[in-house]
């Protein structure tokens, strides 16, 4: 599992599906008498097998947990998530227009499964793995806490990321001499902004802030239900986030991240025109890379590289009734990997030699417990080395020391040139005791500590299988892994299926296609609804009858919508209704509507979605939308009134592939 498991490439270290050999809490935990729930995010299952027809191999019930409640993938709409309940497909228990939300949802279920427990036996000890989609894109919070923040960032990134600073320094929280690092060059001064651009960016960090509270108030009333059950005193609170502040909005924002894997990016003037729908249904947002770098404070750079923006995250840890100094700081390093060991330590279990029958790999992690206690805070740290990599930026931790290394994966940014030799990479050297905000290059001045540190980075790579060395991401998507199923051109799907996600249903993407639904109109007045639709409001395509005429929307990633309508009522009884789409040499075709081989509308789509209809895995449906409505006049899921007899999707031209748009997509996905 060395990248995300969209870009594997069959070596051992990125096959992208974590090994058997390598057992996960959730499992070591079950077989001494816990039990083990997941609710929320599960982005360890490759992509072409979070589907109904999949393997549920890599899902959560077969790696150590007894129930799941939440979804696949890196996110998911927070209105109309794509959800998955234990094994299967479930769509959300209440509408966004009730006042739905899937966070509280998350807490919801995390309360109802412990109480399901409690109900049976009072005294069985778990384990609850929770995972919001907070705080990834879509930043969408409740309409009451996109306000709460309202004019609290109009200070700007700059002067916001000073207070912050400032703030970690008075708390304790970072060495004394930690400098913070410059703005990069790349990041625009906020002072630089026009008074328009500034309000939308202030608006984007605004619903950012709301979306991270509103969390923190559901993980309270989890926290507050283990208290009402006599639970919370013992029970072991554990909060990390797994990276550091993402950049993947770019330098202004996006109001529809789908949008950038499409090459279409919003500009400043329509942001500013849609500023009321930021973090609303209606905005798959993510904000501008200035706050990222605040977010951040006081690191350099960000997610998916590896200087300390990338890599370092907050670990708070709580025990009541255990041996943990309350409102305790400590400084020495410890990683992810160290919370395993730290919590079987804690509540004294044994780590297996083998579980189901697999014999299991050393762990590498070492146990922070010998920090957790008072007059700790000077103790020597016990977590000397560590390497780093991602998509070719490497570093090395060894005893105080960093050295460390950007290499781009691809042309994303302007810095360096992403084909160059991985031997032409210049690497950084920071004593990070000090100076944890890496200011201070050290690397002229101590080379033979450089070439040490460079030759323990390889040598701790080839011991975890971090090798081949290889950033080719666009190889990767031009290579995929081969898929099993045989080559086709029809595709049938069946009326209230489970919805199909994206990436193994059928591919229209700007390619000549047919949608064909022979239908049984039996009551008069009750024949509207979905016939086949795919995506939501932030982009994708619907074949319906509203009125009873029958429409086809085609929605450009939230940007327009293209339709095209019969003018006549269409009668009760049995019909094969007909969408067909010509591509022509551009961008977009001609799509006709017919129904019993004659023709009742046709129109222009001038642009067809090139490379991803929507980025919150909402996938195919037959009979009805997922949601939020693709087109206007109806609320999904707007579901058919009739019987659908058949429903088949005929594709009719070569598959249109852009790499690099791909690649932008699965990057934004992390």
């Amino acid at each position: 599992m060395g990248r995300v498991a969209d870009l594997a490439i069959g070596f051992p270290g990125y096959w992208g599906k974590p090994p058997r050999e390598n057992g996960y809490l959730s499992e070591i935990l079950r077989g001494t008498g816990y039990a083990s729930y997941a609710i929320g995010k599960w982005h360890l299952s490759p992509e072409d097998e979070t589907n109904m027809a999949a393997s549920r191999a890599t899902w959560p019930l077969a790696r150590g947990f007894d129930r799941w409640y939440g979804f696949h993938g890196g996110e998911t709409h927070q209105f109309v998530p794509a959800l998955y309940h234990d094994n299967h497909s479930v769509r959300p228990p209440a509408r966004m227009q009730d006042g739905y939300h899937l966070t509280e949802d998350l807490a919801d279920r995390a309360i109802q499964y412990l109480a399901d427990l409690r109900a049976v036996d009072p005294d069985k000890p778990f384990f609850l793995y929770f995972a919001t989609g907070a705080c990834h894109s879509p930043h969408q919070p409740p309409a009451p806490w996109r306000e709460h923040y309202r004019g609290r960032f109009d200070l700007g990134w700059d002067a916001w990321r000073q207070r912050v600073f400032e703030r970690q320094l008075a708390a304790g929280l970072l060495p004394p001499a930690t400098k913070l690092s410059q703005r990069p060059p790349w990041v625009p001064a906020w002072e630089s902004l026009d008074e328009r651009d500034q309000e939308v960016a202030a608006r984007f960090m605004e619903c950012f802030a709301g979306f991270l509270s509103h969390a923190d108030e559901q993980v309270g009333r989890v926290l507050d239900f283990l208290s009402e059950l006599g639970d919370r005193d013992n029970t072991i609170v554990v909060v990390v986030s797994d990276n550091g502040a993402s950049a993947e909005g770019g330098a202004t924002g996006s109001i529809n991240d789908v949008r950038m894997v499409n090459l279409d990016p919003a500009s400043n003037d329509e942001m500013y025109d849609r500023i009321d729908e930021i973090g609303g249904p209606l905005s798959h947002n993510n904000y501008p890379w200035g706050w990222t770098m605040a977010g951040n404070a006081p690191f350099r750079r960000w997610k998916r590289e590896v200087h300390e923006g990338g890599i370092a995250d907050p670990c708070i840890i709580s025990w009541r009734d255990g041996p943990i100094e309350r409102d305790g700081i400590r400084l020495q390093f410890t990683h992810a990997i160290d919370v395993l060991p730290t919590i079987t330590e804690l509540i004294g279990v044994d780590l297996p030699a083998q579980i189901d029958g697999v014999t299991q790999t050393e762990i590498d992690g070492v146990s922070f417990g010998y920090l957790l206690g008072p007059g700790t805070e000077s103790a020597p740290e016990r977590h000397e080395t560590q390497y780093s990599e991602m998509f070719g930026s490497r570093a090395i931790y060894h005893k105080g020391w960093k050295a460390v290394t950007f290499h781009p994966v691809g042309p994303l940014y302007d810095d360096q040139d992403p084909n160059a030799p991985f031997d032409e990479d210049v690497w950084e050297l920071y004593n990070v005791r000090d100076d944890l905000s890496e200011t201070n290059d050290l690397a002229a001045d101590h080379p033979d500590i450089v070439r040490e540190l460079v030759e323990l980075w390889w040598s701790e790579a080839r011991r975890n299988q971090v090798l081949p060395l290889d950033n080719r991401v666009l190889w990767a998507l031009v290579h995929p892994k081969p898929d099993n199923r045989r080559p086709r051109e029809r595709f049938r799907y069946f009326q209230g299926g489970a919805q199909v996600p994206e990436p193994v249903s059928v591919n229209v993407r700007n390619r000549s296609h047919a949608l064909i639904v022979d239908v049984e109109l039996v009551a008069p007045g009750a024949t509207d609804g979905v016939l086949l639709a795919l995506g939501s409001a932030l982009g994708g395509f619907s074949l319906h009858i509203l009125d009873g005429k029958i429409r086809y929307v085609h929605n450009l990633y939230g940007k327009e919508r293209h339709v095209i309508e019969s003018s006549a009522v269409i009668a009760t009884g049995a019909h094969r209704i007909e969408y067909a789409f010509t591509k022509d040499e551009g961008l977009g075709g001609i799509g006709v509507l017919s129904c019993d081989g004659e023709e009742v509308g046709r129109g222009t789509i001038p642009r067809f979605t090139p490379s991803g209809f929507n980025g919150v895995q909402a996938g195919l449906t037959c009979g009805y939308e997922w949601g939020p409505a693709i087109g206007d006049g109806y609320t999904a899921p707007f579901t058919f009134g009739g019987t659908i007899r058949r429903a088949v999707v005929e594709t009719r031209g070569p598959v249109v592939r852009d790499p690099l748009a791909e690649l932008e997509a699965i990057l934004a996905e992390q």
